[in-house]
């Protein structure tokens, strides 16, 4: 365990609400915001020795160092710019952690704005799920300077299964954005493979199960496989927050010339599945397309 830190957190959705509570019961002192204050209240009945606060700013005074798990970039900036924003509330040399998915170029403003005000700032996005939050075992991708990121890192490890340092400000959302891309083609593939091996006669649990232990493989097939053969579609990472990340990726390569013909067309077939009432349904839920 690290050393016992003044800690504040900014966001306590399924995400930031278990993150934050790895960090209070790992000994930090925990001060949290929320935009719906219940949420805060709650979280500073249920951790001993955690409190709330009523503004970003408020939440920020005194902390050693600030993490925030919102939306996307407008919601990063409404929690960290201007007078009840974050920054205004953080003293010099205290560290910006955000573990928002967003975009790179945010990611450059804030560190830019925060070097300013002599503070630090890591862009820190994460991977595993609600499940790796709550079982304290994300992956944790960062864009940082070294300094920062080895004074942040021990206390990212409450809840992370690994951290690493991906490049300078603006890497870690870049390396998110590998993550989603990645995703988005795996399960489209998953997808049209349990699709074809039903519409072939096979037992398509079968399959999986026996393919799983050979290069096929992957996170989604060992995961995804049964709920997606029973239609269960409500849990995980939704598709309109896919969609969003997808969103970014697609923005970002319009800038860096990268070609990404698979991820737009997945991101047009989730669009056909929000177009189904999927909305909150778990990206695996490509299936449920390719079933209708």
């Amino acid at each position: 365990m690290s050393v016992s830190k003044n800690v504040a957190f900014l966001g306590l959705g399924v995400m930031g609400f278990p993150m934050a509570g790895h960090l209070a019961r790992n000994g930090h002192k925990v001060t949290v915001y929320n935009r719906t204050t219940a949420k805060a209240e709650t979280f500073a009945a249920q951790q001993q020795g955690a409190k709330w606060a009523a503004t970003p700013r408020q939440a920020a005074a005194g902390a050693d160092l600030v993490f925030t798990c919102v939306g996307n970039d407008d919601d990063l900036r409404s929690v960290t710019l201007g007078p009840d924003g974050a920054f205004a509330g953080m003293t010099e040399g205290a560290i910006f952690v955000d573990h928002t998915t967003a975009s790179a170029q945010i990611a450059r403003e804030l560190y830019a704005e925060a070097k300013s005000r002599g503070l630090g700032a890591i862009d820190a996005p994460i991977s595993g799920g609600q499940a790796g939050a709550e079982n304290g075992a994300l992956t944790v991708m960062c864009g940082a300077e070294p300094e920062i990121f080895a004074r942040a890192e021990p206390v990212i490890a409450s809840y992370a299964r690994a951290c690493r340092l991906m490049g300078p400000p603006g890497a870690g959302q870049l390396t998110k954005m590998v993550n989603q891309i990645t995703i988005a083609g795996l399960i489209q593939s998953l997808s049209e493979a349990l699709h074809f091996a039903k519409a072939s006669g096979l037992d398509a649990a079968a399959v999986m199960d026996l393919l799983k232990n050979g290069a096929a493989q992957s996170w989604q097939m060992e995961n995804r496989t049964k709920t997606m053969l029973a239609g269960e579609f409500d849990h995980g990472f939704a598709v309109e927050w896919m969609r969003k990340d997808l969103a970014i990726c697609l923005a970002e390569a319009r800038r860096n010339g990268a070609k990404l013909p698979v991820a737009a067309l997945v991101d047009q077939f989730y669009a056909e599945v929000e177009a189904m009432g999927g909305k909150r349904w778990d990206t695996s839920s490509l299936f449920a397309r390719l079933e209708k």
